[in-house]
């Protein structure tokens, strides 16, 4: 509702401005026309005015002039009857398209509130969840007269377990709301040392599932933050691991593609549904009804961030991905 009105506000100041200035322009002809017809007159009744009397003409000069007069007087008319028209036909055929321009300037903006509102929704959804087990575990323990010192150590540790979550999700959100950009320094990186960082901090993650690395690495450099790009293939490798089978493979690859480096992660997990690869990058997204199997933890922020990373870049992420096979992510430099 709040848009629509501000789509006829916006309608009506569009209309408004077209039609002062087709106004404007309609008295501009009316007034150039009529002094042109003004100007016709007085120069043919100045030619007849020189012309020899006959006799034998039944209509005197004042006759003719008061005739002309009147056909410039119907013709001036008929000219203003015309620019009305006119007119009205502008503002019918201005309030459609001013409108539809309306509604064309307003689309990035209400796209924007609307994400922002899903993200503050989605955000305060989540937030609300560690926040509630908190609470309830506390209050639970307050309302046991028999708790014991073992027991208030158990709470305050998944009451721990509930604020890291908390702090996790808070700094996910502060990279997305651009919090961190200011820190970022680009630079000359070596794309292999920032893949073989990023695999040395989820290396744990990988040998608990027995997964198997397979490297394909070209030591190419791009100019960028390798702070970032690390954060990126830490988020990617991450992601592959969560939702590979256990004693599966991983493939990274790192290639020169015609003049702009390319690097692989390539899975062969449980996939994504070709309906839900659209959306894997919006923030809270997760992919559950294609990896209902695979119950990985998170908040569905990991690729978001990713590709705020690429577009820092100003590099391109893709993903194809068949359910059962696998997934595959190249990101091009």
């Amino acid at each position: 509702m709040p848009f629509k009105l501000t789509y006829i506000k916006l309608t009506t100041f569009y209309v408004l401005i077209i039609m002062i200035v087709s106004i404007a322009f309609s008295f501009s002809i009316h007034r150039i026309s009529s002094s042109e017809i003004d100007r016709g007159l007085s120069r043919q009744i100045n030619i007849f005015r020189g012309m020899p009397v006959n006799p034998s003409y039944s209509i005197t000069f004042d006759q003719l002039e008061q005739s002309r007069l009147t056909q410039a007087e119907e013709s001036k008319e008929r000219l203003t009857i015309n620019l009305i028209y006119f007119n009205l036909l502008i503002l019918v055929l201005s309030t459609f398209a001013s409108y539809l321009l309306a509604k064309w300037t307003l689309k990035p903006i209400r796209e924007s509130m609307e994400a922002q509102n899903r993200f503050t929704a989605d955000a305060s959804h989540e937030l609300r969840t560690p926040l509630t087990a908190i609470r309830s575990e506390i209050e639970v323990g307050l309302r046991d007269t028999e708790l014991n010192l073992s027991d208030a150590r158990l709470l305050l540790n998944s009451n721990l377990e509930e604020i890291a979550k908390l702090e996790s999700l808070s700094r996910a959100l502060l990279k997305l709301a651009n919090g961190e950009e200011k820190k970022i320094k680009f630079a000359q990186v070596s794309l292999e040392e920032v893949l073989i960082e990023a695999y040395e901090k989820v290396a744990k993650l990988a040998e608990a599932k027995e997964i198997e690395f397979d490297n394909k690495l070209e030591d190419i450099k791009i100019i960028g933050d390798k702070t970032s790009l690390i954060e990126l293939f830490i988020i990617l490798l991450d992601n592959a691991i969560k939702y590979s089978s256990p004693k599966s493979k991983i493939e990274c690859q790192i290639s020169n593609v015609d003049g702009k480096a390319q690097v692989k992660i390539i899975d062969h997990g449980i996939g994504i549904k070709a309906s839900e690869l659209p959306h894997i990058f919006d923030r809270f997204y997760r992919a559950d009804l294609s990896r209902s199997k695979e119950k990985a933890d998170g908040y569905g922020l990991g690729l978001s961030i990713a590709k705020r990373i690429v577009e820092m870049h100003k590099a391109t992420i893709s993903v194809t991905s068949t359910p059962g096979q696998g997934s595959e992510f190249i990101v091009k430099f």
